[in-house]
């Protein structure tokens, strides 16, 4: 008989939530206990909309049988293999599956747990290869200002997001790019922004010299900076960062984490805006956030330099959750849903402009300073207090979730990131909430 009761009470003092103001929370708590398409359900029985996939994560919505079948099914043939030395068929078929959606010639995968684990595999995966090239004085890494890589100590190094990293320093030879976000050019817009992207881009040349392109592994960059307040890529950008890239033997890699699996309107953000990475992380949607699963996807060349240098094991790196039989099959399960119902595309159409358009329309809102997004993904971003910057979209996470809505608060910006099956008439549901946030919050 099951020990868990949704109507039990609760008592806070020996979970230690993350990334949680712990204190905060359980003085006024945001429980759940059902979800069901695209709504949670409180332990009052309150409804509430998923305005941002979970985290970021949710693509399929929730509750799918679909998917619940297939771990069941999975479960009870085989519930776990060891991927050390050993192997299942299924994991094999979930790569060759994976490779044929992605970009270019991506056609190995190696699987992790998380978006954290899959960034460590990248870099990992960047200094073998350079390794195999003789070139193991590559170690150095460019990343980006407000990017987020996950948190594990590579992830830490590499992030741009002041107060993950100050706690725990940085423990890789990381250089940072500014960020794309310029509202002297580019506010308001809808879409990748116009102005400033080969510009902004240069600025890797000038450290490319600066650090001697000898010395450097790889370039991390989101597509779209997702925790650090969904920054859009102008045009050119993503296009001259690769073209730096190729020119002086620099790998590139994009964490596609939150941005793959349809966010933008494409199965992966490479091919929405066109630039194809040597190496691609990838998580969240890969299952829809049912079972953790992350993966690592490297190009041909990559592979081949690694796998040719090698007698024996490639690379001294692994996870025992690695390729779960449970979550291969919540991923098949996943892809099968989104091939079906044409979900990777859905949001470059009709839904994904409605979203543009209603964060648009939201302008009028007090304090508003920019409105941002593509596909469905996209964030209101509002002029600090003078003596509390960062302090609104805290204080609109919590009031939207008393309206009816979740979102993420993103320092004084609110992220939105609503699973793929939304309609419209949730669309004007989420307006109608936030809207009367905003009132409460800012007046």
């Amino acid at each position: 008989m099951p020990t868990y009761a949704k109507n039990r009470a609760v008592n806070f003092d020996h979970h230690w939530m993350p990334f949680t103001a712990n204190q905060d929370f359980a003085a006024d708590p945001r429980l759940i206990v059902e979800a069901r398409g695209m709504h949670y359900l409180t332990k009052d029985g309150d409804k509430i909309l998923d305005m941002s996939g979970g985290l970021w994560c949710c693509n399929l919505g929730h509750g799918r049988t679909e998917i619940g079948e297939a771990i069941k099914a999975q479960f009870a043939e085989l519930d776990f293999a060891p991927s050390f030395s050993f192997g299942h068929p299924l994991s094999f078929q979930l790569a060759e599956r994976l490779a044929a959606l992605l970009p270019g010639d991506l056609n190995t995968l190696f699987f992790a747990n998380s978006g954290s684990e899959a960034v460590e595999t990248a870099v990992k995966i960047a200094y073998a290869y350079h390794d195999a090239e003789g070139q193991a004085g590559r170690k150095k890494l460019i990343a980006r200002q407000r990017a987020y890589h996950g948190v594990n100590f590579a992830g830490v190094s590499l992030g741009g997001l002041t107060a993950n990293r100050k706690a725990f320093g940085q423990w890789l030879p990381v250089d940072h790019l500014k960020d794309t976000h310029d509202l002297s050019l580019n506010a308001f817009s809808k879409g990748q922004p116009e102005q400033g992207g080969e510009a902004m881009a240069e600025e890797l040349a000038n450290l490319i010299r600066f650090h001697d392109p000898d010395t450097i592994a790889a370039v991390i960059v989101e597509p779209i900076a997702g925790a650090g307040g969904v920054l859009l890529p102008p045009k050119g950008y993503l296009e001259r960062l690769r073209a730096l890239c190729s020119e002086h033997g620099i790998l590139l890699i994009f964490d596609e984490v939150i941005t793959g699996f349809g966010r933008t309107g494409a199965a992966f953000a490479a091919q929405r805006f066109g630039v194809e990475p040597d190496i691609m992380t990838m998580a969240k949607g890969i299952t829809s956030a049912t079972i953790p699963m992350g993966a690592v996807a490297c190009s041909d060349a990559v592979k081949a330099a690694i796998f040719d240098s090698s007698s024996g094991m490639e690379l001294f790196h692994g996870y025992t959750y690695s390729a779960h039989p449970l979550a291969c099959a919540a991923s098949m399960a996943c892809l099968d849903l989104y091939e079906r119902d044409a979900l990777f595309t859905r949001a470059a159409g009709p839904i994904g402009d409605a979203l543009q358009d209603v964060l648009h329309g939201l302008a009028d809102l007090p304090r508003v300073i920019d409105v941002r997004g593509i596909g469905l993904i996209g964030a209101i971003e509002f002029a600090p207090f003078d003596d509390k910057p960062g302090s609104i979209g805290p204080q609109l996470l919590k009031a939207c979730w008393k309206e009816g809505v979740m979102v993420r608060g993103l320092g004084d910006a609110v992220a939105v990131s609503p699973p793929l099956i939304i309609e419209e008439s949730h669309i004007e549901d989420f307006v109608t909430g936030f809207r009367k946030a905003v009132t409460t919050v800012l007046g």
